[in-house]
C-alpha cells in the first residue's frame, strides 16, 4: 500500500499520474487549437498590384451597370491579397478579376468569422445551421471550398451569379455571426460601406450611366425616365422576390 502513496521523496501515487497526463494533454490540444486559429497579420491592401487581403471586392459591369449603376461585379480576395471571383459557369477566376480593375473594396474582419474545430467548437450562435452551410478552419479553407462548389455551377445573371459565390464564401465563414448572407445582403453591405479605390473608380462606375441618362432624356424625356424607374423597380423585385419568397430560386 505504500507504493501508492506519496514518498517523503515527493513522488506521485500511479492515480495521480494519469490525471496529470490527461490535464497535460487536454492542455496541449487547447495550445494546438489556439495556435491553428491565430490570426496573422495581412498585408496592406495595394490596387496597384490588384491585391485585396480579405476583401469584398467591386467593378462595373458593362451595359447592366450603365443602367443601373448599384449592379456590378464583385469578387471576394484571400488572405494573400489574390482576388476570387465567379467569372461564368463552372469557373472561378484566380488572380485576375473579370470586366476590369476593381473600383471598389471593403476589407472585412477575420476575428467576426467563425473557424470551428468541431461542432462543440462554434463561437457563432447559430452552429447547426452554420454546419449545414458548410464549415472551415480558415478564411482561405473557406474560400477554397466554395471555389470547388461553384466549379459546377452554372452562371447566370438573374439566379447563380458573382454575387451568390461570394455571399457562399461569408456563409461558410459565418461572418458577423449570420449564416443567411444572399445577393441582396451583400449588395447592400457594399453599397453602404464599400471604399472607392479613388476618383477615376467614381468617374468610371457613374459616367457611362450619367452619359446614358442624359441622351435619354434629351431623346426621349421624362418616359424615358420612368422607363429606367420600372426597370430598376422590376431587377430589385426579382432578386428580392426570389430570395425572400422563393428561396430556391436563388442560391
Amino acid at each position: 500500500m505504500a507504493m501508492f502513496r506519496q514518498s517523503s521523496e515527493g513522488r506521485m501515487s500511479p492515480k495521480t499520474v494519469p490525471m496529470e497526463l490527461e490535464a497535460a494533454v487536454d492542455s496541449e490540444d487547447a495550445s494546438s487549437n489556439q495556435r491553428l486559429h491565430d490570426l496573422w497579420p495581412l498585408g496592406e491592401v495595394d490596387p496597384k498590384r490588384a491585391r485585396f487581403p480579405c476583401c469584398i471586392v467591386w467593378t462595373p459591369l458593362p451595359i447592366v451597370s450603365w443602367l443601373a449603376p448599384y449592379i456590378g461585379h464583385v469578387g471576394i480576395g484571400r488572405e494573400d491579397g489574390a482576388v476570387l471571383d465567379f467569372a461564368g459557369s463552372n469557373f472561378v477566376s484566380e488572380d485576375n478579376f473579370a470586366y476590369g480593375a476593381v473600383a471598389r473594396y471593403l476589407q472585412l474582419d477575420r476575428k467576426q468569422c467563425c473557424f470551428p474545430p468541431n461542432l462543440a467548437g462554434h463561437t457563432c450562435e447559430q452552429n447547426y445551421r452554420h454546419a449545414e452551410r458548410g464549415t472551415a478552419i480558415s478564411w482561405d479553407d473557406a474560400l477554397h471550398s466554395s471555389m470547388q462548389h461553384f466549379q459546377h455551377k452554372y452562371y447566370n445573371l438573374f439566379t447563380c451569379n458573382c454575387h451568390s459565390f461570394v455571399a457562399n464564401c461569408l456563409n461558410r465563414l459565418a461572418y458577423n455571426g449570420c449564416v443567411r448572407w444572399n445577393v441582396v445582403t451583400l449588395a447592400s453591405l457594399i453599397l453602404w460601406r464599400g471604399k472607392w479605390v479613388d476618383g477615376k473608380s467614381v468617374v468610371r462606375s457613374f459616367l457611362p450611366f450619367v452619359s446614358v441618362l442624359c441622351i435619354g432624356i434629351l431623346m426621349a424625356g421624362w418616359p424615358f425616365l420612368i422607363g429606367m424607374a420600372v426597370f430598376s423597380s422590376l431587377l430589385v423585385g426579382w432578386f428580392l422576390f426570389g430570395i425572400y419568397c422563393t428561396r430556391s430560386l436563388i442560391e
